[in-house]
């Protein structure tokens, strides 16, 4: 019998592989039409081997202000990395064909999502033997420039890397899903600085790899290598990646680190294998924990805050749902349970929270909870482990299969506006949006579709 499923294991790696040859075929030719095309793109220079020195940083960085003005989704999830779209209304009557569609076109497998700054929307692909760093202009989908290094994974939840690019100041910081980080000029890609953090700080990788998206924070990057030691959560320099902090022991998982105010104080929030952890951004000193465990050590969804103390945050595999709240103040806190539920079970999407009600996907079914009590409102509405955007009184909630739909953020029912199929196949990848485009991918194709109000 072990010798027969082996047998079968191979027969499907290997039509996998043939696949993805005949998709990086398709993609490479697309590229070369573009390519063919006036104003060519651009190819940035080679990226360092991890264990080369920090280049200086190239030029001045955009001023602050004006370029926040201008660029929003800049983030895994949106600028507080809780799936809140609030830059400008979007279209809630859409066509039966579904929304006017901008552009369609191949892109490397992964499961990574879509930065937008400066009118260019940025991922991080597989391509054959390599990871991608690649920028797009999102009027037309036309690839502008890339940055490549040598690194390849897979497994049984597909190829590729994981964790969506981070933009900051006229930089990109992405993380492969072996572990190798880039500090990459936003402009045309070429390399600030490089290391791999699991190398660094002696971590092996996770059974699904590196997924989660760097934080900027001040002037530091934080990342989640896992490292024991204290080099579970690890603080760099964002110019130069100079080492700055380094805190925890534990085991990390797919959860990425988000910069939030709770009880008064400004913390970062790491969900690791088995505890949510508040930690200060100047040290990483801890400031409180609170256990959360499930099977197998698997965390993937992102927490919520809720208001001035309290926070929800749910997983899958038979876990559930809680509201904890923090009490104390300065640099010494404690967590407690406000209440604690199965009745939503997030696995590897995200809620979300509109006025008083979290909307999230109960193992593949919609549903929306009184986020005070816990109560389920109602449970309906079949999306498979696809992914949530609340944008003003609604929901914008792709599908696994590719599907896009509308739907009322409403406790009162469960109401469906609108559905298409924006993608074909798999898609895991979260949703973006950003100056009226709605930016989605999967492992084999990208596009973007107007959903500005109009």
């Amino acid at each position: 019998m072990i010798k027969r499923l082996l047998v079968l294991a191979l027969l499907f790696c290997g039509a996998c592989s043939r696949s993805n040859d005949e998709h990086y075929a398709k993609l490479e030719s697309n590229r070369q039409e573009q390519a063919a095309q006036p104003a060519l793109s651009v190819t940035a220079s080679p990226s360092p081997s991890p264990t080369a020195s920090a280049s200086p940083s190239p030029g001045q960085p955009p001023d602050t202000a004006t370029a926040s003005s201008r660029n929003y989704w800049t983030n895994f999830r949106g600028p507080r990395r809780d799936g809140k779209y609030d830059e400008a209304g979007v279209k809630t009557n859409w066509p039966a064909s579904g929304l006017p569609v901008l552009w369609k076109q191949p892109v490397g497998v992964g499961h990574a999502s879509f930065v937008v700054a400066d009118g260019t929307a940025y991922t991080i692909e597989q391509r054959r033997s390599q990871e991608v760093v690649a920028a797009y202009d999102i009027n037309n989908g036309r690839e502008l420039w890339t940055q490549k290094w040598n690194a390849e994974y897979s497994d049984s939840t597909g190829d590729g890397p994981r964790a969506t690019p981070t933009w900051d100041q006229g930089r990109i910081y992405a993380l492969g899903a072996t572990g190798e980080l880039r500090c990459l000029d936003a402009n045309n890609g070429s390399v600030i600085w490089g290391k791999n953090i699991l190398t660094e700080n002696q971590a092996g990788n996770l059974q699904w790899a590196q997924s989660a998206s760097p934080l900027i924070v001040d002037d530091k990057v934080v990342v989640l290598p896992g490292g024991s030691n204290g080099k579970s959560v690890v603080a760099y320099n964002k110019m130069t990646g100079a080492p700055v902090w380094k805190a925890l022991n534990d085991t990390q998982a797919y959860v990425s680190p988000m910069l939030v105010e709770l009880g008064g104080r400004r913390q970062i929030v790491v969900v690791s294998s088995n505890r949510v952890v508040g930690l200060t951004p100047e040290n990483g000193k801890l400031l409180w924990s609170h256990p959360w465990e499930t099977d197998m050590g698997i965390n993937v969804s992102q927490p919520i805050v809720v208001d001035r103390n309290r926070f929800f945050i749910s997983s899958g595999y038979g876990k559930g749902a809680a509201l904890v709240e923090l009490k104390g103040g300065g640099d010494s806190f404690t967590a407690s349970t406000i209440w604690e539920n199965k009745n939503m079970k997030n696995k590897f999407n995200s809620s979300v929270l509109h006025n008083g009600y979290v909307y999230g996907l109960d193992e593949g079914i919609l549903v929306c909870l009184d986020v005070n009590t816990g109560e389920r409102k109602w449970k309906d509405g079949r999306y498979g482990y696809g992914q949530i955007i609340l944008a003003g009184n609604h929901l914008i909630v792709t599908s696994d299969q590719g599907e896009v739909a509308l739907v009322k953020a409403s406790p009162d029912a469960y109401t469906e506006v609108a559905r298409f199929e924006a993608l074909k196949g798999q898609t895991w990848n979260y949703p973006a949006i950003a100056s009226g485009r709605l930016l989605v991918r999967n492992s084999s194709e990208m596009a973007a579709y107007d959903i500005s109000a109009k």
